[in-house]
């Protein structure tokens, strides 16, 4: 088995597709799958699907399905200089903040 690499993107960040179909979108974080290393992103990588009827008399329908992408192809977009960026770590007094690599904001 291999081990679980610390996720660095959370729930409602805002991030950049770096490639696939969606390559240059931004989109917010709804939900973040650690174990797998993948996360779901608003309106980001949206897939057609066809579901059967369940009752009797009901029609089948094409149902607009959010699959979730690799946490390797997203990239965190700062807030304070709204460019994506790789994210470092810095101690402020006992606690681990998240930093802007490129303005060393705080994020």
């Amino acid at each position: 088995m291999f081990a679980i690499t610390p996720m660095y993107i959370k729930k409602g960040d805002q991030v950049k597709i770096l490639s696939g179909k969606d390559r240059g979108k931004t989109g917010t974080v709804l939900r973040v799958y650690p174990e797998d290393d993948r996360l779901s992103v608003e309106g980001v990588n949206i897939y057609k699907k066809r579901r059967r009827p369940t009752k009797q008399n009901q029609k089948g329908e094409t149902v607009s399905v959010m699959r979730p992408l690799n946490a390797s192809k997203v990239m965190l977009v700062c807030k304070s200089c709204g460019k994506a960026s790789r994210v470092g770590h810095r101690l402020e007094g006992n606690q681990k903040v998240r930093v802007c690599r490129k303005c060393q904001a705080a994020v």
